[in-house]
C-alpha cells in the first residue's frame, strides 16, 4: 500500500507535499541483463561482468534509463490517486544520472510534489525524484516525473 492514497479533489492541495522514500531495492546482474534484451542495448559495461570489472567502474554497471524506469515501481510505494477513470505518465521535464549504478547495488527513491496543475479533464502533478544509491552520498538519478489524473 502505498505511503499516501488520496482523493482526486485533495489533489490540487498538495504542491509542496514530501511523500518520503521508498524501500531499496537491489540492482541485479540479470536485471541489467533483461534491459539490454529488451532494449538491444548491449554495451559490454552492462553485460560482461568479467571485461567491467577492468573497467572504468571496476563493475557492470546499470542502464541510465534502466534505473529511471524504477521511477514507476517505486512510485507504487509513495502515492496513489482515488476516484480517477485514468492515470497517465505523462513524461518527465528534466532528467540527470549522476552517478552509475553497480550491479549489486541498493537504490531507493525520495519524492516530492513540486507542482499540482489543473489540465482539461483532470490534473497534472510535477514530482521531484532522487534515486538514492545505499551508502553514497551522489545519488544516480535526479528526475522531474509528469503524471496526469484524469475524472
Amino acid at each position: 500500500m502505498p505511503n499516501l492514497v488520496v482523493d482526486f479533489d485533495k489533489l490540487l492541495t498538495l504542491a509542496g507535499t514530501d511523500l518520503g522514500v521508498t524501500e531499496y531495492r537491489e540492482i541485479t546482474q540479470e536485471q541489467i541483463n533483461k534491459f539490454a534484451d529488451a532494449t538491444g542495448d548491449d554495451q559490454w559495461i552492462h553485460v560482461d561482468p568479467e571485461r567491467a570489472k577492468e573497467g572504468p567502474f571496476g563493475a557492470p554497471i546499470a542502464h541510465g534509463f534502466l534505473t529511471l524506469s524504477l521511477i514507476i515501481p517505486f512510485w507504487g510505494e509513495l502515492f496513489d490517486v482515488e476516484g480517477v477513470t485514468t492515470k497517465v505518465n505523462y513524461g518527465l521535464d528534466k532528467v540527470r544520472f549522476t552517478s552509475p549504478v553497480k550491479v549489486g547495488s541498493r537504490i531507493r527513491m525520495r519524492a516530492t510534489i513540486a507542482e499540482v496543475t489543473e489540465v482539461k479533464g483532470g490534473a497534472q502533478i510535477k514530482v521531484s525524484n532522487t534515486i538514492e544509491i545505499e551508502g553514497q552520498e551522489r545519488p544516480a538519478v535526479v528526475a522531474e516525473f509528469l503524471a496526469r489524473f484524469y475524472k
